[in-house]
C-alpha cells in the first residue's frame, strides 16, 4: 500500500479494462479517476493535481493519446506519464518518448508488471526531508537544479522538464564532466526496460537542449560525444 495516497488519472476507452486497472490500483492504494476520451482527459489532467497519467493512444474522437501527452506537456503538464497502448511498432513508442512519455507498456500486459511500473513512477525521487532543511543544489552557468524539490530554473525563472528529463540532467550532473554512454543512462534513469530504447535518451537530450541551452542546435554545455553518449560541461554554460 502506499503511505501517502498518490493521484492517477487514467485515460482509457475500453470500459472493462478501465474499471479493472481502476480497482486494483485502488487496492494498492491509489487514488483513481478515468476519463474515456482524449478531451475528458485533457480537462481532469488540468483540473485536478495528477501524480502520474496512464495514456491509452487510441482513443474516440479527434483527439488520440499522442494529442494528449503532447497538449499537455506543451501546458507544463510535469508528471510522470505511462503510456498503456496496443499500439506497439517502434514507431509509436519513438514518438511517444518524444512527445514526453516516461513509459510505455504495450496491450496485452501483465497486471504485476503494470503495478510495478506504477510504484516506481509514483515513488521516484521522493526524498525525505527534515523542516527547515536546506534544498541540496546543484548548478551550471545559470541553470540550478534542486533535487528535494525536483526543480529546474533557468536565470531565476522556473524551467518545466519531464520527469525523466530531470532525472537524466541529474544523472549527468552527477558524473562531474564525466562520458555517460546511452547504455548506461539507460539503466541509471529509466532501469532499462526492454521498451525503452536508446533513442530515448537522444528525445530527452534533446528536451533539456530545447530549455536549457542558449543555442540548442550548438550546445554548449550538455555535449555529444560520438558513438558513446553524453556529458555535462559545467564550463561551457555562460557564467551566472
Amino acid at each position: 500500500m502506499q503511505s501517502a495516497m498518490s493521484r492517477i488519472l487514467l485515460v482509457e476507452d475500453n470500459g472493462e479494462l478501465a474499471a479493472a486497472v481502476r480497482y486494483n490500483l485502488e487496492i494498492e492504494g491509489f487514488d483513481v479517476t478515468v476519463a474515456a476520451d482524449g478531451r475528458d482527459g485533457i480537462a481532469q489532467a488540468r483540473a485536478i493535481d495528477v501524480d502520474l497519467l496512464i495514456l491509452d493512444l487510441m482513443l474516440p474522437g479527434a483527439i488520440d493519446g499522442f494529442d494528449v501527452l503532447e497538449s499537455l506537456r506543451a501546458d507544463g503538464f510535469s508528471a510522470p506519464v505511462l503510456i498503456l497502448s496496443a499500439k506497439g511498432e517502434e514507431g509509436d513508442k519513438v514518438r511517444g518518448f518524444r512527445l514526453g512519455a516516461d513509459q510505455y507498456l504495450t496491450k496485452p500486459f501483465g497486471l504485476l508488471e503494470l503495478l510495478e511500473r506504477v510504484r516506481r513512477l509514483t515513488t521516484r525521487g521522493a526524498v525525505p526531508r527534515r523542516y527547515g532543511q536546506a534544498h541540496e543544489t546543484m548548478r551550471f552557468g545559470d541553470v540550478v537544479v534542486d533535487l528535494d524539490a525536483r526543480s529546474v530554473s533557468r536565470g531565476g525563472r522556473r524551467v518545466r522538464v519531464t520527469p525523466r528529463a530531470f532525472d537524466l540532467l541529474v544523472a549527468l550532473l552527477r558524473r562531474e564532466g564525466k562520458v555517460a554512454s546511452r547504455i548506461e543512462l539507460l539503466r541509471e534513469v529509466w532501469g532499462f526496460e526492454r521498451s525503452v530504447m536508446t533513442r530515448t535518451v537522444d528525445a530527452h537530450v534533446a528536451e533539456l537542449r530545447r530549455k536549457l541551452e542558449e543555442d540548442p542546435a550548438n550546445p554548449a554545455s550538455i555535449l555529444t560525444i560520438w558513438g558513446i553518449g553524453y556529458r555535462l560541461d559545467r564550463n561551457g554554460a555562460n557564467p551566472i
